[in-house]
C-alpha cells in the first residue's frame, strides 16, 4: 500500500514515517518545510534502508498537489501538515485558518478527484476546549479556546461532512495530547525553528545550553503545584497509533474519532524534575504570565483507543525524557549541523 504523508518531515510526521516503513507501507512525503527540514527524511532512509520520494510543496498549491496524485496512486493519506502554535494562532488567526483549513480543503478535493477516500487526520485535544472534568472522553462536547484548536475542529467537521455525504470514505480523526521524546537511535527528534512552543524541546535546549532558562507559563492554576497539567505521550507511541488507525480504516469504511494519550497527567514542574533526572542537568526556570488560550488541566481517557485500535501507550515519562535528551546531546544544534 502507498500512503501520502503530508507534513512528513515534521516531528510527529517523521516518526510516523519510520513506523509506516517498518510496517511495510510505501510512502510519499509532501511538506513545505515551514517548520522543518528535509534532513530527518534522509536519516529515516538510512535507518530503514528505504527510499522516500519527497516533494517540497504547500497543500494550498493545488496544481502541484495534483501533479503528485497524477504520478502516484495512493491508497490513503496521513495528514499532518499544519501550523501548530497556540500562542501564535491567537496573534495571527487568519494565518492559521488559511493554512490549516484551506490546505485541508484542497487536499480533500484532490483526494476525491483521484478516488483516494481514506485519510487519517492529525487533530488535537484542543478540540475539547476547557473541559469541565478530566479525563477527557471522545464523546465530550467539542469547542475551542484558541484559533489553532478552532482550525483543527473546523477540519474535523469538514471531514465528518464528507463522510456523511459519502459513506464509502474511511476517515480517522486522531486527537493527540502532548507528544514528547524521540527515536531511540538519537537520529530523529524535535527541532522546531526559533524559540520552541512545546515544553520538551524548550527544556532540552536549556539543558544543552542553547537557552538560558525555561519560561513556565502560569504558576497560579488550580492544580497541585500551580502549573498546567498535560498528558505527555511518547512520539513513538503516537506514531504507532497511526499505523493502528490505518489498519482499522482499511478494514471497512468508517468515521473514527479517537484520543491518543496515556491517561496520566503531569505538571510542568513534574516534567522539569523528570528531565533533570534523565539528563543530570539543572533546568533553570521562571514563572511567567499565563499564555492566552492555555487551560489548567488536560489529560485523556485512552480506553476507546484500546477498544477500537488495539492501541495503548507503553512508554512512561522517564523514557520520554531519556530519549529526548539522547536526541539533544547527539544533535546539540538540531538538524542544522548537517
Amino acid at each position: 500500500m502507498r500512503i501520502l504523508v503530508t507534513g512528513g518531515a515534521g516531528y510527529i510526521g517523521s516518526h510516523t514515517c519510520i513506523e509506516l516503513l517498518m510496517a511495510g507501507y510505501e510512502l510519499v512525503v509532501v511538506d513545505n518545510l515551514s517548520n522543518s527540514c528535509q534532513e530527518p527524511l534522509k536519516r529515516i532512509e538510512k535507518l530503514t534502508k528505504k527510499i522516500i520520494p519527497f516533494y517540497n510543496l504547500d497543500l494550498r498549491d493545488e496544481v502541484r498537489l495534483i501533479n503528485v496524485f497524477e504520478r502516484y496512486k495512493f491508497d490513503g493519506v496521513i495528514h499532518f501538515a499544519g501550523l501548530k502554535s497556540v500562542g501564535e494562532s491567537t496573534i495571527s488567526p487568519l494565518k492559521y485558518h488559511h493554512n490549516n483549513v484551506s490546505g485541508s480543503l484542497v487536499l480533500a478535493s484532490v483526494m476525491k478527484k483521484y478516488g483516494c477516500k481514506m485519510i487519517v487526520f492529525s487533530s488535537s485535544a484542543t478540540v475539547y476546549g476547557d473541559p469541565d472534568v478530566t479525563p477527557i472522553k471522545e464523546n465530550f462536547p467539542l469547542t475551542a479556546v484558541n484559533p489553532y484548536g478552532r482550525s483543527k475542529l473546523i477540519v474535523e467537521e469538514i471531514l465528518e461532512d464528507i463522510f456523511n455525504a459519502d459513506k464509502s470514505w474511511s476517515i480517522g480523526l486522531l486527537r493527540y495530547f502532548n507528544p514528547m521524546g524521540a527515536h531511540k537511535s538519537g537520529l530523529i527528534g524535535e527541532d522546531p525553528n526559533g524559540v520552541p512552543n512545546n515544553l520538551c524541546p524548550f527544556i532540552s535546549k536549556v539543558a544543552v545550553g542553547r537557552l538560558k532558562k525555561l519560561s513556565v507559563f502560569g504558576g497560579d492554576y488550580d492544580t497541585p503545584d500551580g502549573t498546567g497539567i498535560r498528558d505527555y505521550i511518547h512520539v513513538v507511541d503516537l506514531a504507532k497509533g497511526h499505523v493502528k488507525a490505518l489498519i482499522s480504516l482499511m478494514a471497512k469504511p468508517q468515521l473514527l474519532k479517537v484520543n491518543l494519550g496515556t491517561g496520566q497527567g503531569y505538571s510542568v514542574l513534574e516534567v522539569i524534575k523528570a528531565f533533570e533526572s534523565a539528563s543530570g542537568k539543572i533546568i533553570p526556570y521562571e514563572i511567567v504570565q499565563r499564555r492566552e488560550g492555555d487551560i489548567a488541566e488536560c489529560y485523556s481517557d485512552p480506553s476507546y483507543a484500546l477498544k477500537t485500535l488495539d492501541w495503548v501507550a507503553k512508554k512512561d515519562l522517564s523514557e520520554m525524557c531519556e530519549d529526548a535528551w539522547r536526541w539533544q546531546i547527539n544533535n546539540p544544534v538540531g538538524y542544522s549541523e548537517d
